[in-house]
This record gives C-alpha cells, structure tokens and sequence, in this order.
C-alpha cells in the first residue's frame, strides 16, 4: 500500500477574487503563505518518502514548504500544471461570457470538445494529468505528497478510482486542502478528501 497526500496550492491573488488561473505564473498572495505554513504544520510529523509539485510558482512553493521540515528533493512535474486558459486567461467568468460566449457555454458542462482560444483542449488536460497518475501506480509502501492544482488534482482522483472523467468535477478541493488516498493493487481508496481543518486554527 501507499500513501498519496494530494495538496493544492494556497491562495493567490487570482483565486481570491475568482479569475480563471492556469500557466499563468504567479506567487502565492500573503495569505496563501499563511494558509500553506499551516498545513505545513500539520504535516510536519508525516514521514514523506517523495514530492511531486507542479512547476508553476504557486504550487512549486506550497510544496517548498510543506518539504522543508523532511529533507525531500522535490521532484518539478510540468504535466501537474492547471489547464492553459490561452486567452481567457485572468478572466472572470462574467467576463468570458461577455468576450467568448461559445466557450462559456462550453464550461458550464465542460464538454469534451471544449478547447480554450490559444490554450488547451480538455482532452489535452486529461491526457498529461493521465500519464502522470502512471508514475504512482507502479510506487509500494511509500507516502508521497502531490502538490497541485484544483483541476490536476480532480482528474487525478479520477483517474486513481477508475471513475470516468465527466465526473471530475464533482469534487470538491478548496486552496491548501489535503486530500488522501491509499493505492493498493487493485484499487484506491479516499481517506480524506478536501480538509481544510488546519485552516481554522489559531495562529
């Protein structure tokens, strides 16, 4: 059995004010410091064998401190990147239905066929978040930290269920959450989902 401790990244200038974010490269916001040194304390005690954390500066340094405590190498993984919004980047959406309402309408459902104006398709999204989940089937008797994005990190736990893709957004994972799931051979299991309990302390 193994350990996936699947974090996202704390809040962002972006996040806070409900702007799409994807490759858009900015830094955790003052209280995405905060929310992250608490989680970090929570953690502090957990053995961690390996890191993995998208390479998008807000994710890169979730996982920097959250790691700081264990002596871990954290290992830069671009296919744990947010989806490319291309020109709807930093947008609300208000605003794109407003500029792009063709894809808008796609959002709402999130169609298969949903393509962003200069960024990704949705099929593109989940085939690297795919090839990524590879790499932590073949890993036993280890606890690895994932540190992520909101949408990674849905379709991860898709792709880990065997849960069919469409139903990805169906969960929940506010920013600095910690979400768990053991891997066994044949099968993965949630143990916690979306806590944010270290959020609420003191401190």
């Amino acid at each position: 059995m193994s350990r996936l401790l699947l974090v996202r990244h704390g809040d962002t200038e972006f996040n806070s004010t409900r702007r799409f974010l994807g490759h858009t490269d900015i830094e955790l916001s003052p209280e995405g410091l905060k929310q992250v040194r608490k989680l970090r304390d929570r953690l502090a005690s957990e053995k961690i064998d390996l890191a993995y954390a998208s390479d998008l500066k807000r994710a890169a340094m979730t996982a920097r401190l959250i790691s700081s405590g264990h002596e871990l190498d954290i290992i830069s993984s671009p296919e744990l990147r947010e989806i490319n919004y291309g020109e709807v980047e930093g947008l609300t959406f208000d605003e794109i239905s407003h500029r792009y309402p063709d894809v808008a309408k796609c959002c709402v459902d999130w169609s298969k066929d949903l393509k962003f104006p200069g960024g990704e398709s949705f099929e593109e999204f989940t085939q690297r978040i795919g090839a990524f989940s590879a790499k932590l089937k073949n890993a036993t008797e280890q606890t690895i930290l994932v540190v992520a994005h909101g949408g990674p990190l849905r379709v991860l736990l898709c792709y880990l269920l065997g849960m069919e893709l469409r139903h990805w957004r169906q969960f929940q994972l506010d920013v600095a959450s910690l979400s768990i799931v053991s891997t066994h051979r044949e099968i993965a299991i949630v143990n916690l989902l979306n806590d944010t309990s270290h959020l609420k302390e003191t401190g």
